[in-house]
């Protein structure tokens, strides 16, 4: 009986330690997706920008800004990483003092260009902190999905919803329940 007790427990280590392996894999191999995004931006006709198309990349942060010029004539721009931070750092401060858009409501489709580079890359350029801190405000987040319109973000925002599973596979839910099961009489 003694070794039946033994084996089970070792068996019982040896699923647990698998199974936080798995666990910690998992994250690590989250961390290891690049962080720094590609974009491309584009303005609408009433002036805000949206991002059309977004992917990861192990280079530096960049972007094409397509904007329209005064004749109305679609024309693009290449924006590199620090010009990107500068733009990214700027719209921070102003949401810090109340003063950016991404403070309120979403109004419409789009938002100023430094709302959008903020909203879609803020972890990548000012560090996952801020990045973090930024997500926890539900006006940011509301940006953030209005102003990206790329695939990629569609994709990993269908991916972040179906990856929240509790830890034997069913779907987390608000509410708990418990049930009691005996054994043997």
């Amino acid at each position: 009986m003694k070794h039946v007790k033994s084996i089970a427990s070792g068996l019982y280590l040896g699923t647990a330690g698998i199974t936080m392996m798995s666990v910690l894999s998992g994250c690590v191999q989250e961390q290891q997706e690049p962080q720094n995004r590609y974009l491309i931006v584009q303005q609408q006709p009433g002036g805000k920008y949206v991002v059309v198309e977004e992917m990861p990349t192990e280079g530096p942060n960049r972007a094409i800004i397509r904007e329209y010029d005064a004749n109305g004539t679609m024309t693009e721009r290449f924006m590199n990483e620090a010009e990107m931070k500068a733009l990214a750092q700027q719209e921070y401060d102003k949401m810090q003092a109340g003063q950016s858009e991404l403070n309120q409501p979403p109004q419409g489709e789009g938002m100023g260009l430094a709302g959008t580079i903020l909203a879609v890359a803020a972890g990548s350029l000012l560090g996952n902190m801020i990045g973090n801190a930024l997500m926890n405000n539900a006006n940011y987040r509301q940006h953030a999905d209005r102003v990206n319109k790329s695939a990629y973000h569609a994709t990993q925002k269908a991916k972040a919803s179906s990856s929240k599973k509790s830890f034997f596979g069913g779907t987390k839910t608000g509410s708990s329940s418990t049930s009691s099961t005996t054994y043997g009489g």
